[in-house]
């Protein structure tokens, strides 16, 4: 990879025209401290089924099940995260992955299994 911009403009273009395959590295969130712990690492894509436990904002400490991943915004949906609309009914809150901690992976997919197992850092022998 050649050289990468430290200009806030380009970071921000980065951003806008990345490739959903790009984003979804976007879309990791730091794994809670048992997590980290057992998998030798600090963060980790989220996905829908994952449960995770707000860090930030007014929703800060609630925990909740992924229901949806919007790659296009850049925002997870969680459940009973809501909000009131002016007409009265509730709508799911859009929150970004950043402001989340993994507490429970949705381990049904094999590959992300396998994902996971391959960052395992094996200890170094010297």
């Amino acid at each position: 990879m050649g050289m990468v911009s430290r200009k806030p403009r380009k970071q921000r273009k980065f951003l806008y025209n990345a490739p959903l395959h790009i984003r979804r590295k976007m879309f990791s969130a730091h794994l809670s401290k048992e997590l980290r712990e057992k998998y030798g690492r600090r963060s980790f894509p989220v996905r829908k089924g994952d449960i995770v436990e707000i860090m930030r904002g007014k929703f800060r400490g609630k925990q909740g099940k992924i229901v949806r991943v919007d790659y296009k915004k850049y925002r997870i949906y969680i459940e009973g995260i809501t909000i009131k609309k002016a007409d009265g009914t509730e709508k799911l809150f859009p929150i970004h992955p950043s402001k989340v901690t993994i507490m429970k992976l949705d381990l049904s997919d094999k590959k992300r299994v396998e994902a996971l197992e391959r960052k395992i850092q094996k200890p170094k022998v010297r």
